[in-house]
């Protein structure tokens, strides 16, 4: 048991770089496809009173689920990653993130 509490505390600051790396990677890809959907280099902020409610709101649940996504792909790639080198898992315990 304390093997695996040492880990978790090791693998703060990797997890904490794997968000950061996460992060931009989502925001990348959010880019991406805003500019594939509706062809603008950027999206609708909310306080921009030239866009609508449906416009900013669909930008919003977009970028939303990409960064879901991409987060626990990078998050799960990090610990799996972790658990092989090291034979313990890094979470502290089942149950979630936060």
């Amino acid at each position: 048991m304390a093997k695996k509490k040492k880990l978790s505390l090791a693998y703060q600051p990797v997890g904490f770089v794997l968000g950061w790396a996460g992060g931009a990677l989502g925001g990348m890809a959010f880019r991406k496809i805003w500019k594939a959907i509706r062809d603008e280099d950027d999206a609708p902020d909310a306080l921009d009173p030239d866009r609508g409610w449906g416009e900013i709101l669909l930008a919003a649940a977009i970028q939303g689920a990409i960064f879901a996504v991409v987060r626990s792909a990078v998050d799960r790639t990090g610990a799996k990653a972790i658990a092989r080198s090291t034979g313990v898992w890094p979470a502290k315990e089942k149950g979630g993130r936060d």
